[in-house]
């Protein structure tokens, strides 16, 4: 009798001596095996597993088939030999315990942003006045659906320059019932919004400057690079998304805009504009926050075609 617990143990070791890339729902090798194992069991994935010794009746224990043991088998195997990241396999992430269906149309949801929302981080710039927002890069809607659910009062666009990804965001709209709240519209950048005005903007763009890029491991490279490379700093799309902000934005409305590993670069291409950086479980450099205000006062303060940032002393990779 080979029980569940066993089978992700081997998929960890096996995981471990391949030497895949973690970083798309799972950090180690033990829990994206323990992710693949519950998963094609059809066992919840929030199923505890701890000490089997305690629990003679918990999942841990419990026996698995020879064929379900086969086809794990084979599930491990395409994990491995593909590089793909384990949510493209099962085409199913989650963000803050919703489900979201995903496939390589999409970028793999992980922002940072979705636990700001979960925990009201930036709710004290919102208020009544807050009524419309933006998911900007929407990727496969996940963000929008979460504003959609942590402001009840609200509509939400969910704006992307791929049609492919939008498709994906339609799925999860439709998924969580929430046509009438959520529209999505084909936008590169703030170009297919026309003078549409927002109160809240979330935007977890493409940011990885193109050193990163070049070293980027082949599970990030599943994705579409659309969705990640930002040019030689990083900043390529977000210099045009602030210079463009102000005109979509209400009068009390802030964006909060994710950056991954790119604080450096940011700060030497803005170096004063006023902004808020937001903790997250990776810190205080990932997310920041940016009112009207700072960016009206960035745009009288800047020649209207400014020149390229220099590149900081010691860009984080």
């Amino acid at each position: 009798m080979t029980t569940v617990l066993e089978v992700i143990q081997e998929g960890a070791k096996q995981l471990t001596e391949a030497k895949v890339a973690f970083g798309h729902g799972t950090a180690n090798a033990f829990d994206e095996a323990a992710w693949l194992v519950l998963w094609k069991a059809g066992l919840p994935l929030d199923s505890s597993l701890d000490d089997p010794k305690i629990d003679a009746d918990s999942v841990a224990n419990r026996p698995l088939s020879g064929d379900l043991i086969s086809s794990i088998a084979t599930l491990f195997i395409a994990r491995i030999e593909t590089r793909k990241p384990a949510a493209y396999l099962t085409q199913e992430a989650w963000l803050q315990g919703i489900p979201f269906y995903i496939d390589e149309r999409a970028i793999v949801p992980r922002s940072f942003i979705a636990e700001l929302l979960a925990d009201g981080s930036f709710d004290d710039w919102l208020g009544p006045h807050t009524k419309r927002v933006l998911d900007l890069c929407t990727g496969n809607g996940s963000l929008a659906v979460l504003a959609a659910m942590t402001y009840p009062e609200t509509t939400v666009v969910g704006a992307d320059i791929s049609a492919d990804a939008l498709e994906v965001a339609h799925i999860n709209v439709v998924k969580h019932a929430l046509q009438s709240r959520i529209s999505l519209v084909e936008s590169d950048s703030w170009s297919g919004l026309k003078d549409e005005v927002f109160d809240l903007v979330l935007c977890n763009p493409p940011y990885v400057n193109s050193t990163s890029m070049a070293a980027l491991p082949l599970e990030y490279l599943a994705e579409p690079a659309l969705a990640l490379a930002g040019g030689t700093d990083g900043m390529d799309f977000i210099r045009g998304l602030l210079q463009a902000a102000p005109a979509h934005m209400s009068e009390h409305a802030v964006m909060v805009l994710e950056i991954g590993n790119e604080r450096a670069y940011f700060e030497a291409a803005f170096p004063d504009l006023e902004i808020f950086w937001l903790e997250t479980s990776a810190g205080e450099d990932s997310v920041l926050l940016i009112t009207k205000a700072a960016l009206d006062a960035e745009a009288k303060a800047k020649p209207k075609s400014p020149k390229p940032a220099k590149s900081p002393k010691k860009p984080k990779a």
